[in-house]
């Protein structure tokens, strides 16, 4: 790999690594641009390109569906995974047949539009998420050279939901449960388990002598350790007497309970309680516990949440906290003449005000 000259014109000299033969570029008069050429191919050469030009392979997204939702299968849980593939099914809708190096974030945007047209923010940006991370792993299999889609921006969203049940609202609930559900909505406000976490619970996880649920599958990929309390355990004990079955929550025939949408709609329907979700009764778990001034990284703890952003949406407090809190400022103190100033300052620093004149 050299440089030269010729006349009044540089060249530059190397062998090409695609095919190994040698090449010579004219450059131009200038030896400066023959050195920064001769090092840029160097440059390239050493990353594995070929003249500034990087060699791909042509990939079609429905190829890199194939091999991302092969990826999740190996590293998410089965939910995870299931969620994904109902992702990659509407993506596949916008983008099918097209090549990945052809798919820009301008391309993305009118997707965003569109998608914002029928489904919440939240959804969408769950959709954005998908494909940023689909993309960034192409760039680390070498199928693009940069991602498009990284500045790309998620819409904003509206705060959490703040919808937990009040006790009333508990007990009508739980007289209208059917047998079968009862037991799981008692398990979710009592322990603030995920419905998936909860269905496929199984008694080997259970250990009633120590009284812990031990969750060895939990969203993130990480174990939690839930304490059994009193009514939970009471529960437990009177299922276990009667149950025969590897999953806590299963059917007479011995397979685990996996939709309880109807039967828990139906609940909400005849005790009269609207604009409520199943995964409102961890939302109520968390809520009462920061009503008790329960440690919020204690309630991250037993929730198994990520980040202490998160759990701070579990911590809402009724408008009777907030007014107590508020109903402070009337202390003893403020209200103690000989403490306080009447225009606000301390009494022992009223000779450092200034006399008027």
């Amino acid at each position: 790999m050299r440089k030269y000259r010729r006349g009044r014109v540089w060249y530059i000299d190397y062998r090409s690594p695609k095919t190994g033969r040698r090449v010579r570029r004219k450059v131009g008069k200038s030896k400066k641009d023959a050195d920064l050429a001769l090092a840029e191919i160097q440059r390239l050469i050493f990353k594995g390109e070929y003249f500034g030009v990087v060699e791909r392979k042509k990939v079609i997204f429905d190829k890199l569906c194939e091999e991302y939702l092969t990826y999740c299968k190996t590293h998410n849980e089965f939910q995870t995974h299931r969620r994904k593939k109902g992702i990659i099914k509407r993506l596949l809708n916008s983008f099918h047949g097209k090549l990945i190096s052809q798919i820009t974030a301008h391309d993305v945007e009118r997707y965003k539009g569109l998608r914002r047209s029928e489904v919440s923010p939240a959804s969408v940006n769950r959709e954005l998420a998908c494909l940023k991370h689909m993309f960034t792993l192409a760039v680390h299999w070498q199928y693009l050279g940069d991602n498009p889609l990284r500045l790309v921006k998620n819409f904003k969203e509206p705060p959490g939901r703040t919808r937990y049940l009040t006790k009333e609202e508990e007990e009508v609930l739980l007289i209208n449960c059917a047998d079968h559900i009862k037991p799981i909505v008692i398990m979710a406000l009592e322990t603030g388990m995920r419905k998936g976490e909860i269905l496929n619970l199984k008694w080997s996880e259970v250990d009633m002598i120590a009284g812990i649920i031990r969750i060895e599958k939990a969203k993130n990929n990480k174990k939690r350790i839930l304490p059994i309390n009193g009514k939970l355990y009471n529960l437990l004990i009177s299922m276990k007497c009667d149950a025969g079955n590897e999953y806590v929550f299963a059917h007479k025939n011995g397979k685990p309970c996996r939709d309880i949408r109807n039967g828990f709609k139906a609940a909400l329907r005849r005790a009269g309680i609207g604009n409520f979700r199943f995964h409102d009764l961890r939302h109520t778990f968390g809520s009462r516990l920061a009503m008790k001034n329960v440690d919020i990284r204690m309630i991250q703890e037993l929730l198994g949440q990520k980040t202490i952003a998160m759990t701070i949406r579990y911590s809402h407090l009724p408008i009777k906290s907030l007014r107590e809190a508020v109903d402070k400022l009337h202390s003893e103190d403020y209200n103690d003449p000989g403490k306080w100033h009447k225009c606000g300052t301390n009494a022992k620093d009223e000779k450092s005000v200034p006399a008027k004149r």
